[in-house]
Order: structure tokens, then sequence, then C-alpha cells
């Protein structure tokens, strides 16, 4: 794995502060309510991963009647499911496929970028990639008062890269993203920000809309069973089926025992976008995620959108009910 503790260039143009007296950006306050109107969004995700993120594209995809997909794009990932961060990135872009076939879903086929194939190599320096570069085109469409979604449930490789290409693109987007740890953990060792540090710290501090779901802490309690699993995806296409069988290998393995719970961390990302009461969240100053895996907190600057509570029976229900359909 790379070394993501290595010494990086220091983050002076990823650091807003807001001075005494100076007014809150107004627009930024806009764009951080939940958007009451149809919008359009892309999703970055490392599909190969674990299971969840094939549950939150398959959630985001039928969801159209608020969502407007425009990407999929394929994020690095560097664990025992891949030989290094690229080979994680070209087995989620694969796997991005393999749920579109699922779903029979050709004509979004045409959405899917490669991304990074390694992490940032500091703070300034962006990785080229195809996801990358369409985010950054992409977003320049768009505006302070429309600006583009972008959903993030991997490591946020990408979606830095985008913004040190392209800085322009800082109001015009909103990231929701699902990473780090609840802000009152001992420690921020989850596995999207402990990745990629650097680009952590690029997106909490550059300034652009954000929403932050925390995993252990907060979207921990977001779990699910093999029962309740049966119970509602049993038999109703193939996607579900495939869905099923998928968590309840992965579950089995990696618990050992019959009892298990699932954590589907990634649905939750997508459901923030929804109209529905799914989950509780306050604006918060941005914290700044450290290299030794902590966060540190200044009052100072700007502000951002932090969950806090996943009513988890309702956001579970409207996954279930969505899957089904075909």
């Amino acid at each position: 794995m790379e070394n993501i503790d290595k010494p990086k260039v220091a983050a002076e143009n990823w650091t807003h502060i807001v001075g005494p007296g100076e007014n809150i950006n107004a627009g930024l306050l806009t764009r951080l309510q939940k958007p009451n109107r149809k919008i359009d969004v892309v999703l970055d995700t490392d599909t190969f991963n674990e299971i969840d993120d094939q549950f939150a594209l398959a959630f985001l995809i039928k969801s159209d009647e608020k969502l407007n997909l425009k990407g999929i794009y394929a994020a690095p990932f560097f664990n025992q499911n891949s030989s290094s961060p690229a080979d994680g990135m070209e087995k989620s872009y694969n796997e991005i496929f393999n749920v579109l076939t699922l779903m029979k879903r050709d004509d979004l086929k045409p959405l899917v970028k490669r991304g990074s194939f390694r992490y940032l190599p500091s703070e300034t320096e962006y990785v080229d990639s195809d996801a990358a570069k369409s985010l950054a085109e992409l977003a320049m469409q768009y505006s302070p008062d429309r600006p583009l979604y972008v959903v993030g449930i991997g490591a946020i490789t990408n979606v830095a890269s985008a913004i040190i290409m392209k800085p322009e693109i800082i109001d015009r987007i909103v990231i929701v993203w699902l990473g780090g740890s609840a802000l009152h953990w001992p420690d921020n060792m989850e596995f999207n920000i402990s990745q990629d540090v650097a680009a952590a710290r690029v997106i909490f501090g550059c300034g652009a809309a954000m929403v932050q779901l925390p995993c252990m802490g907060v979207v921990s309690s977001f779990t699910t069973s093999g029962p309740e699993l049966e119970y509602w995806l049993r038999g109703k296409n193939d996607l579900c089926n495939y869905l099923l069988d998928v968590t309840t290998k992965a579950a089995n393995h990696d618990s050992g025992i019959s009892t298990w719970t699932r954590v589907i961390w990634d649905v939750t990302a997508v459901g923030w976008l929804l109209d529905g009461d799914f989950m509780n969240d306050r604006l918060e100053h941005c914290p700044i995620p450290e290299y030794s895996h902590r966060y540190s907190f200044d009052n100072r600057r700007h502000l951002y959108r932090y969950v806090y509570h996943i009513n988890r029976d309702n956001l579970f229900k409207e996954l279930f009910e969505k899957l089904a359909r075909n």
C-alpha cells in the first residue's frame, strides 16, 4: 500500500478562513440546503471494494424522479480485494458495467469513466484520469445557483483531482461524501479517508459546498441482516438476487457467524439528496483531516453540513421498494 503518511505539500490553497466580521458566504449556505428540485448528479464509486456501492449505484439510478445521472466514475481502492489502487479502480470500473447490465441499463454505459490509478502525490498535484477530466469539464457547465451534485462513496481522489485541475468548479459543485469518522470518534482511521488524506484535505479545505456522512459513529447504524434481505429482495429481479447473494457471501465470509448484520454505508450518501425523513444533519465549521488520522478544528473555517443521525428504517424502506421495481 502507498505510504499515506509521507510528507505532503502544505494545503495553503485549500484553507478557507472566515475572518472577524466577515460575512458568511450566502451562496455557500444556499448550496448547503437540501435540493428541492430535480438535480444533476455524478457518482464516484469504488464499486468492487464492498457490496454497498452496488446498492448505492442501483438506488441512485432508480431514484430518477429526483436525480438525473450525468456520470459514473470508478474510484481507486487498495485492500484484500485488489492488488493496487489501480487494480481496485479497474475492478470497480468493470463492476459498474456488471450492475448496469443486471439493471438492463445499457443506455447509461457511455457515462462510465475510469478514475485515478493512484492517490494524490500531494495536495497541489492532481492525478490525470478520464473521470477527473470529465468532472472538471462537466462542472463548468453549471453555476453557483444551479450546481452539479457530486456523490462520493470511495476515496475522494477523482474529485480532488478535478478541483486542483480546475479550481473554478469549486462554486459550481456540491460534494456529498461518505467518508471519515464522526467528529466525536477517537480516530479517523476510516477506509475512504485514510486511503488518500491529501484528497480529503483538498475537499474539506477548498471552500466547496460539502455534506459529510461520517462512517463510524453515524452511518455505522445503517445495517441490515440476511433474513431481512431475503424477505425484501429474493426473486424480485436479477439485480436483487445478485445483491442478496453477494452480500450474504461476503457477510458469511467476514463474520463467520450466522447471525450477521451488514452495514450498507454508501446508500446514505444518495439518500441525503432524496425527499423523505431519512437523516438529521446540522451546520458545522469544516474540520481538518490530519495525516495522524485525527481531526483538528478551527471555528474560523467555512461551514459545511454534517449528518449526525440516520433514520434507518425509513431509508431502508425506500431502498428496498425501489430496488424491487422492474
